[in-house]
């Protein structure tokens, strides 16, 4: 016999280092009643849960950075740095914006906040 599913929602802060979840730019984040569903904090924990994007997180935290950086420090194909831009995008971690034919890419103050706690050095990152 299986038991029906129900969905479970915690309240999270939205600031700290576990500020998983929240505002406008997560899509994932599904509220009731003031509260974040584990659905959506599972969404940022799974978007940070790849070694290429904490790479791309990484540099992000030293400041904005156009694709075309991110791709050649992050050492990554276009479009498998797009596909990785897109769920970090899709988690609320980064925002874009298109300068001409450029795109930069910045973290928001979920994604500084859920990265805080982290020692992320762009610099000692391998591959």
């Amino acid at each position: 016999m299986t038991t029906p599913s129900r969905a479970v929602t915690v309240a999270v802060s939205e600031t700290g280092p576990w500020a998983l979840c929240g505002g406008p730019s997560c899509r994932h984040a599904a509220r009731v009643n003031g509260s974040i569903t584990l659905e959506a904090i599972a969404a940022r924990f799974r978007a940070l849960g790849d070694p290429t994007r904490l790479r791309v997180v990484a540099e992000l935290t030293l400041g904005t950075r156009c694709v075309c950086e991110l791709r050649d420090r992050v050492e990554v194909s276009g479009p498998l740095l797009s596909h990785h831009l897109t769920v970090l995008r899709d988690a609320g971690l980064v925002t874009s914006e298109r300068r001409g034919r450029w795109v930069d890419y910045t973290l928001t103050r979920q994604g500084r906040d859920a990265v805080a706690h982290l020692d992320l050095d762009p610099s000692r990152s391998s591959r």
